[in-house]
């Protein structure tokens, strides 16, 4: 696939240092957005709104349309994976995610890579929409979650926050807990690779919950994973750029960013700017990290961390965005707030 050189987010992605970094938002479409809201409606549940491409294609170009980010994320959700294997995956409002557990090599025996694609086509279909959609400076991004957290998903059956059914299996069983690794490896290489051939210009692996772990498991169950899916979806697509986000990794973040492969790091909002600046972005781009609640507050307090992190990340390619997902309750106008700062 032809990569724009023109686009400002490939040229930071490429290590450029950019005068005015390029700027979109995680999970920029949703709740906050009141055409989203109305989309949402109409879709019925949340997994058939991911699965609608008519949908989905909207509500990824609504913020686009409002605040002229530099990049549009596919709408979609980490879950897609688990769901394309087999497993049971439910939205319940107030509720999260619901998963039939997967936590034992019997439980394994019910997922399977076959048919896989035909349960996610849709997917493709709406980066495909997408593509052709989008403004012509505009980048695309694809993305998915990576093994570790996707794992705990699976393993919870949900949301949790002290991940004991997914440690349990991953110290007490490791080699089992590999197998579900080694199956999440395979299936995000190829959905990924399929995003790329429907138009994705960057790859993005979410692994919300990699600070969860110590480093010995770290190291296992997150940085030995992507340097897997890095160098196989490189070797399909050379010119490809991914952005790891290994989120509460902490100082960790050193080793998964200089050894995984990828070609830049999101930084969630615990980064120090100044550690980051020294330690990271003088071996790779970083994109971050702006707290999400600074944009529910707004005012001076937003304008002046903007400032911050502009001017700590000035020296080196830079992308602006947040250290987790806009929240529902952020204010529209704040969004454009900063996004008229980011372009002034």
């Amino acid at each position: 696939m032809a990569i724009t050189p023109g686009k400002r987010m490939l040229r930071a992605l490429k290590g450029e240092r950019l005068d005015k970094p390029p700027f979109w938002l995680m999970r920029q479409a949703g709740r906050y957005l009141p055409e989203y809201r109305e989309i949402r409606s109409q879709a019925g549940g949340f997994l058939d709104l991911c699965f609608s491409p008519k949908l989905a294609c909207e509500v990824t170009l609504q913020p686009i349309r409002r605040y002229g980010m530099d990049a549009a994320i596919l709408f979609s959700d980490i879950l897609i994976v688990p769901y394309g294997l087999g497993q049971g995956v439910a939205f319940k409002e107030g509720e999260g995610p619901v998963l039939d557990p997967v936590r034992n090599a019997s439980d394994l025996s019910r997922l399977s890579l076959d048919g896989f694609h035909e349960r996610v086509a849709p997917v493709y279909e709406t980066v495909s929409r997408i593509a052709e959609a989008l403004p012509k400076e505009t980048t695309l991004i694809g993305f998915a979650g990576s093994p570790w957290t996707v794992a705990t998903y699976m393993a919870e059956g949900g949301g949790s926050k002290e991940f004991v059914a997914v440690k349990r299996w991953a110290y007490g069983d490791p080699e089992g807990f590999g197998q579900l690794i080694d199956l999440l490896v395979e299936a995000t290489v190829s959905y990924l690779s399929h995003q790329v051939e429907a138009g994705a210009e960057v790859l993005q692996l979410f692994d919300s919950w990699a600070g969860a772990l110590p480093e010995p498991g770290f190291r296992r169950w997150c940085i030995e994973p992507t340097i897997r899916i890095v160098a196989a979806l490189k070797a399909r697509h050379p010119d490809i750029p991914i952005i790891g986000f290994p989120r509460g990794a902490g100082t960790l973040y050193v080793p998964y960013a200089t050894e995984t492969g990828i070609d830049a790091v999101s930084l969630d909002t615990t980064v120090s700017v100044a550690w980051a600046a020294e330690a990271l972005q003088s071996k790779l781009p970083v994109q971050g990290n702006l707290d999400p609640i600074l944009l529910v507050a707004g005012g001076d307090a937003l304008d002046r961390e903007v400032e911050r992190i502009l001017s700590g990340f000035s020296g080196g390619a830079h992308i602006f965005n947040l250290g987790h997902g806009v929240t529902q309750t952020t204010p529209p106008e704040t969004v454009e707030r900063l996004a008229r700062r980011l372009r002034a």
